[in-house]
């Protein structure tokens, strides 16, 4: 079996991992240096376990621990053409980084075959990532979108696991404390999904074999995991499955190392 693991997943910082027989993938590094190294530790991992970062964008919030982390621990960083020129021209990794752009063909990346995925989102070339292990599993992930694209349901579709933003309850987002700008920008086809649009998503996953997902990204501000859930469940009901007979969902924690996927 294969693995997954969220070390924490939010507007305050993004990094999971997937891994199978001892090798692992991470996928952005947007805590500190201190935070996310602790985090590995205390699952037993360590930086040389890593066969690489796969970076969705150049966001802070997906990329502040890269610079320092990078200083210590020379880890190939995988991403867009746009995203890695990005990371070079905001001076968010270091000199010398290893910045190996992908295209949206399937690419060996360590002991992984990895694909990526265009997603809306406004930043240089956002994109999400299916990522098969050497055993032939697969997981699927696309955090950071406005809109679920064609594209994007072609690369989460059919996957062991299928990670997918669940951003806000549109109510919350309305009555809160964002300015209007800010609300206008989450709302966007740019900018991030509403938990209706996330459960309409993964009930057609549903019908392409997925039945293992995880829901990332939640707002703390503009969501809670049961407003994430409550929707995903009406989704599920009106399409005509349920939770735990058709698909199981699991919700990342935003602070937290999330209990291990196996997938």
């Amino acid at each position: 079996m294969a693995t997954f693991l969220s070390l924490y997943s939010g507007s305050s910082g993004n990094c999971a991992l997937i891994g199978e027989n001892g090798r692992w993938l991470c996928v952005d590094m947007g805590k500190n240096c201190k935070a996310t190294l602790a985090a590995l530790y205390s699952v037993g991992l360590a930086a040389a376990d890593l066969d690489g970062i796969l970076v969705t964008h150049e966001h802070s919030d997906h990329v502040s621990g890269l610079k320092v982390f990078l200083k210590h621990y020379p880890v190939p960083v995988y991403g867009s053409a746009g995203t890695l020129e990005a990371l070079e021209m905001y001076d968010l990794v270091p000199p010398g980084a290893q910045l190996c752009p992908l295209t949206t063909e399937a690419e060996t990346v360590g002991a992984f075959e990895v694909r990526s995925f265009h997603t809306s989102h406004d930043s240089a070339d956002c994109r999400g990532y299916r990522i098969c292990t050497p055993a032939g599993h697969t997981a699927a992930l696309a955090t950071d979108l406005g809109t679920v694209t064609q594209e994007v349901r072609a690369g989460l579709g059919g996957a062991d696991l299928a990670v997918l933003e669940a951003n806000y309850d549109p109510v919350r987002l309305k009555t809160g404390p964002y300015p209007a700008y800010l609300k206008a920008r989450i709302a966007s086809p740019r900018g991030h999904l509403a938990n209706g649009d996330t459960g309409a998503a993964l009930t057609g996953l549903l019908g392409d074999g997925c039945e293992r997902f995880a829901l990332c990204y939640l707002s703390k501000e503009n969501n809670t995991p049961e407003l994430a859930l409550t929707a995903v469940t009406r989704a599920f009901l009106d399409a005509g499955a349920r939770l735990g007979r058709d698909g199981l969902v699991q919700v990342l924690s935003r602070s937290a190392v999330t209990p291990a996927i196996e997938f």
